[in-house]
């Protein structure tokens, strides 16, 4: 069969391959091509013949693949049977000269550990005949009940330049304690006793001008300054480790002084504390109580006591937020306070918030914030404010509206830190301790002759800008800075009076050696504004300007051992007789002696 009866036997679907020769895959393919372009041709036209030569048939062969034996044949020359080597090794014994030496720790130096006793006595003496002494002593009954006292002492026999009556104080107090750690509760008991003894010797400077001389030598020999205030204290403090009431003071104070004034203070506040979807609650209760009662008036007209009393009641409730960057402290004090006297009752209401931001870590955190208070003002916070008050007062609250504040704090290195604030504080019925007006007739009290200071009440704003450094340069010096820059305004008074706008204060501590060690302390009180008349005399009075006053104190010591120390003090190094209350200048330079010694029982 030709090829040309094969394509037309397959377009007629009645091929039958009998070929001779078998087709490859190649020429398969070319043939399936060739027939399909035929059979479409086909389906337009009739196929035409034609006469095909084949002049060689197609005999495809396929190749032997290429296959690498087992054992390759290796024709080298040098391809040579392995010889044997034989060899011997002569081995003899050698004396080593090499010695390790064994592992050492590197030497670490060590700090001795400081000794730590539990009780001590201090002792002193200086010119203006100073003396001064403390003496605490501890003692552990058994594995969590202590006891312990404290006695302190210090006193001057005077001499201040150019004062006329008698500048002596004495200061004594003690102290004892009773308390308990134990895993549930811990509590403690303290009584106390404290005699304080100051004289009003700050004579007007131009005291008895209206007088004869004889006159006034006569006067000033009869006036006997003298003013003792004793303290007797009774308080307590207990603490819930485990409970929703957290913890609980108590205190009562009874203070009186020489001229039969008498003052009874109570005050408790019990804390509860809980948790309230995972922010903790904390309510404080207070009850704050003062009453007492002072014999005369300034001008003693009075034949019946100044009496006083009032009771603040107060709830603050407040609880804390925290989220990442965030810490929100939001609260308030809700007071209601009882004029006992006087059944003038009234009832305030402060806030109490404030929130911090870390800026950056702690590094730079911001914090701002509103907080209240109804402070209870007393006769025993008076004097130890300013100890030449005359018995004749008027005692009563302060309406702290607000202080509204915001600042930034944090760390410049990792060992100085800042603290830098503004605040805006209204207040009512501020007290402010103000000379009392004074005539020169002799049946006055000893403390009527513009010697002493009386309080007078003012509605105040105070706008507040403080700043603080503080750096531990090492651990052997320490240093510290702060001022305190403010502007005051007043709706009744003329003048914030004893108020100093300008206040600094800077202390630098150094431990030179292990045995010596040292320390200073500057500080800077700038201007006040006081007001005193001489009634006797008509003349136009107009406030006093108090100068500003700086001074240096400074300390050295030298530890013997470590039970012994001895130190010396220098106060007022400038020797700069200023005034810190009008006519009462303080004493000059100042040397202290003295030595520390600690012990156990």
């Amino acid at each position: 069969m030709t090829f040309k009866n094969k394509v037309i036997s397959f377009i007629n679907n009645s091929v039958t391959f009998s070929d001779p020769f078998p087709l490859g895959s190649v020429g398969l393919g070319i043939l399936f091509l060739f027939v399909s372009q035929v059979s479409f041709a086909q389906k337009k036209e009739q196929i035409g013949t034609e006469t095909v030569n084949v002049v060689k048939p197609y005999t495809p062969t396929i190749l032997d693949a290429f296959k690498v034996k087992e054992t390759p044949l290796l024709d080298e020359e040098d391809n040579t049977k392995k010889e044997t080597v034989k060899y011997t090794i002569f081995s003899f014994p050698v004396a080593s000269t090499f010695t390790p030496s064994k592992g050492k720790a590197a030497g670490v130096e060590k700090e001795k550990e400081a000794v730590l006793f539990q009780n001590y006595a201090t002792f002193g003496v200086g010119n203006y005949g100073t003396f001064v002494g403390e003496l605490y002593v501890n003692h552990d009954l058994n594995a969590t009940d202590y006891i312990g006292g404290m006695f302190r002492h210090h006193s001057s026999q005077g001499g201040i330049e150019k004062v006329i009556l008698d500048d002596r104080f004495y200061d004594t107090s003690i102290d004892l304690m009773y308390g308990s750690n134990r895993k549930e509760v811990s509590w403690n008991l303290d009584l106390g006793y404290q005699n304080q003894t100051y004289n009003w010797y700050g004579l007007p400077a131009d005291f008895g001008t209206t007088l004869a001389p004889q006159d006034r030598a006569i006067l000033i020999s009869g006036i006997r300054p003298q003013q003792s205030y004793s303290t007797l204290t009774l308080g307590g403090n207990v603490a819930f480790n485990e409970s929703f009431f957290n913890k609980m003071s108590l205190k009562f104070n009874h203070f009186s002084d020489i001229f039969d004034s008498s003052e009874n203070r109570f005050y408790a506040k019990p804390t509860v504390e809980f948790d309230v979807m995972d922010s903790a609650v904390k309510t404080d209760l207070i009850i704050d109580y003062v009453g007492g009662s002072f014999n005369n008036n300034y001008l003693n007209t009075n034949t019946e006591p100044i009496k006083y009393g009032f009771t603040n009641l107060g709830i603050a409730p407040s609880f804390v937020m925290q989220e990442e960057d965030w810490t929100l402290n939001i609260g308030a004090a809700i007071f209601y306070s009882l004029d006992n006297q006087n059944s003038n009752n009234k009832f305030f209401v402060y806030p109490k918030f404030n929130a911090s931001y870390n800026v950056v870590g702690d590094l730079m955190i911001f914090y701002a914030g509103a907080e209240g208070n109804l402070k209870q003002n007393s006769y025993q916070d008076f004097v130890d404010e300013n100890p030449f008050l005359s018995p004749t007062l008027a005692i009563a609250p302060t309406d702290q509206q607000y202080d509204i504040f915001a600042g930034l704090k944090g760390k410049l290195t990792n060992n100085m830190s800042y603290n830098i604030r503004g605040s805006y504080i209204n207040e009512r019925n501020k007290a402010l301790f103000k000379s009392n007006d004074y005539n020169e007739n002799a049946t006055n009290q000893d403390y009527a002759f513009g010697n002493s200071f009386q309080v007078v009440y003012d509605d105040m704003r105070t706008l507040n800008f403080y700043g603080e450094v503080k750096a531990d340069f090492s651990k052997n010096v320490t240093f510290g800075i702060n001022g305190s820059f403010s502007s005051f305004t007043n709706d009744f008074q003329q003048e914030a009076w004893n108020l100093p706008a300008i206040k600094l204060n800077s202390s630098l501590d150094v431990n030179i050696t292990e045995k010596w060690f040292a320390g200073t302390n500057v500080f800077y009180v700038g201007e006040r504004k006081d007001f005193q008349v001489n009634t006797n005399v008509v003349t136009n009075a107009a406030p006093v300007t108090l100068r500003s006053y700086f001074d240096v104190n400074a300390n050295v010591g030298y530890k013997y051992s470590d039970r012994l120390t001895a130190f010396a003090r220098a106060n007022n190094i400038t020797n700069n007789a200023y005034q810190k209350w009008q006519n009462y200048p303080v004493q000059g330079f100042q040397v202290i002696l003295g030595v520390n010694y600690k012990f156990d029982f």
